[in-house]
């Protein structure tokens, strides 16, 4: 048990609402995943590069729900720092 009872609830908010958030954000993204423009499939179609394995490259266009998710990472692990640090918690 914590001296402090806010530790706890505010330990459960640093980890539920990124998970809700991640959860939505990727279900929003997976539901609106089909709106594509024909030029996006042009350049699915479009070989750029042959690699001598036989891998193909294509400019397509990176999704943007993993745009949002990595944002987000790199968004919260900064204030996550940054607020352990203004409130003297050691990490």
């Amino acid at each position: 048990m914590r001296l402090f009872a806010l530790s706890n609830f505010k330990d459960i908010m640093l980890y539920l609402f990124p998970a809700l958030l991640f959860m939505v954000v990727f279900g929003v993204g997976l539901a609106y995943m089909h709106f594509r423009s024909a030029k996006d499939e042009a350049r699915f179609k479009t070989i750029i590069y042959r690699f001598p394995e036989g891998i193909e490259d294509r400019d397509a266009p990176f999704p943007l729900i993993m745009t949002l998710i990595i944002v987000g990472t790199v968004i919260w692990a900064f204030f996550y720092i940054l607020m352990h640090g203004l409130l003297g918690v050691k990490i």
